[in-house]
This record gives structure tokens, sequence and C-alpha cells, in this order.
């Protein structure tokens, strides 16, 4: 298949969700987009061993989306070529009471990438402007100075919020953490056939809960928060990717593309040179290893 596009997918001015497409397969069957996510992977696996040797560098990858998006199967196949050392995922739950003692980038700053090495984020900081956003109340668990009550969580809360994400965003780039944001977008009507997927499989009941249901019926509400969060937020140091995910294949693929091909623009990451002394004597080193046998 020919490459992958990735700028059409990248976030670059404010966009409509409801305006972007959910599917997208490339004319291509399952077989064919298996095969070259295996490749992309293999190659991100390669420049994974370069990242590490370089080591000035580290890579944090943002994952989003409605509940069923995806986002567990797409870490597990995109990543599963890479050495498993130079690959931390972090799944963030419902804030822990240490968590919520600190503010609420604390729990992300301490689980950011080795200079070498990926982080990958299963749910993220914006969940502090998703959830919360949507469910308000949540907000005062967090023991904020000012904020006494859910009206006091207003227009102007939100404002700062995303200011600071793009502040934190900031900084750690300029730190020397690449970001990569992708929005798993699915339909309504796909995440319905996933829920009923749970359902009639016994192996999947496990991961399927009531509260699926009551957030289902907040839908609206969700990619009202995923829009205005990804157009205030979208910056070129730290992109949004708006990912079709109602076909799981061509997702994984997109998200391996993106990674691959972005970060193969960075020429600077690349093995470090011998030291000299050692690079002139090293058919000395071989011969010496020779011998022993």
């Amino acid at each position: 298949m020919d490459t992958i596009d990735i700028t059409s997918y990248k976030v670059t001015k404010p966009v409509a969700l409801k305006s972007v497409p959910t599917k997208d397969n490339f004319n291509s069957s399952k077989k064919v987009l298996e095969k070259q996510l295996k490749v992309t992977s293999k190659e991100l696996a390669e420049f994974q061993d370069k990242l590490y040797a370089h080591g000035k560098y580290g890579v944090l990858v943002c994952l989003q989306g409605m509940d069923t998006a995806g986002k567990d199967s797409l870490i597990r196949e995109v990543f599963k070529e890479l050495n498993a050392r130079g690959v931390v995922v972090h799944s963030f739950k419902v804030p822990t009471k240490l968590e919520l003692r600190h503010d609420y980038l604390w729990r992300h700053y301490i689980a950011l990438p080795e200079r070498g090495k990926f982080s990958v984020f299963n749910r993220t900081h914006y969940e502090n402007v998703l959830v919360t956003k949507v469910h308000p109340e949540y907000i005062l668990g967090e023991n904020l100075p000012d904020i006494n009550s859910v009206e006091d969580v207003d227009d102007a809360f939100w404002e700062k919020r995303y200011r600071q994400i793009n502040d934190f965003e900031k900084h750690i780039t300029e730190n020397g953490t690449l970001v990569f944001k992708f929005f798993l977008h699915l339909s309504k009507e796909e995440q319905r056939k996933r829920l009923l997927r749970r359902l009639d499989l016994p192996q999947k009941n496990w991961k399927f809960s009531p509260g699926d249901l009551a957030e289902r019926e907040l839908w609206e509400a969700y990619q009202n928060c995923y829009e205005t969060a990804i157009n205030k937020t979208s910056k070129e140091h730290a992109p949004w990717y708006i990912v079709p995910a109602d076909n799981k294949k061509s997702a994984r693929l997109i998200v391996a593309s993106i990674l691959l091909q972005t970060l193969k623009k960075y020429k600077d990451i690349k093995e470090p040179e011998l030291d000299p002394e050692i690079k002139s004597n090293l058919k000395s080193y071989k011969e010496q290893l020779e011998k022993e046998a």
C-alpha cells in the first residue's frame, strides 16, 4: 500500500469533530494492514535503539478516546516489536489519595519518559479537562484554593487549565521530550457494537461496567470537551492527531506511521561515535576474543 499521508490527521487549525471521519481502511484488507503495521513497528524498534544510544530525547505518546476506542490493543500491537525495557506504559485512573495531595499534573510529570525511552500515557493529563469538565464535582476532591463549590468551577477555571497544560507541554518539549497526542475518534454506533461485544463474549464480560452506559449518555458533552481541548492545545511543539478509530487495524497503522515518519525527521538522533582510540583497536579486540576459541 502507499505511504500514509500523516499530515491529514494533524490538527493545525480549529476542527469540528462531527466533520472528521471515524473510519479509514485505505481500501486495504486486514492482512495488508497487519503486514504494514509489522514493518512499521520493526522500523520503530530500530529507531528506538538509536534513541536509547543517543540518550538526549524521550518520547511521550498520549492516547485519548472514548471507552472502547481501542487504546489497550493499540499499545499492544504498535509497540510489541520494541524493546520492552524501552517502553513504559502508564494507565491513569481515578487519582489516589496521594495524588490528590499534589497538583493535578504531578502524577503525569513523574511518569515522563527517561531520555532514550518511550512513555505511553493510556489516558492522560487531558482527563483533567475532559471527565472533570463533564463532572465538575470531581474538582472539589482536589481541595483547591478558592474552589468551594461547583459554581466556582467556571469558564475562567477551565481557561486556566488549558493554559497550564500548554505551559506544561512547552516546558517538557524544551527539555527534550517529544510529545505526540492522539485522539482515537470513535463513532457512537461503533462504540455501541463494541459494548455489545463485551456483553456477548464471556471472556470480555470483565471489561463491562454499568457505568459505561451512564457515560455513554453523556456522549455529546464529551465530544464537546474533546473538541475544545484539542482546539485549545494543539501546538506545533505538541500537536494533536485525530485518528479514525472505527477500524482498529487502520488506527494502529496510522499511529505507528505518524510516530515513525515524524521521529525520522530528527536527524541528530543517531548512535554516538566510538572513542577514536577504541575504534582504532577494534581489530585487536576481535583477535583477542578469537584466540580464546
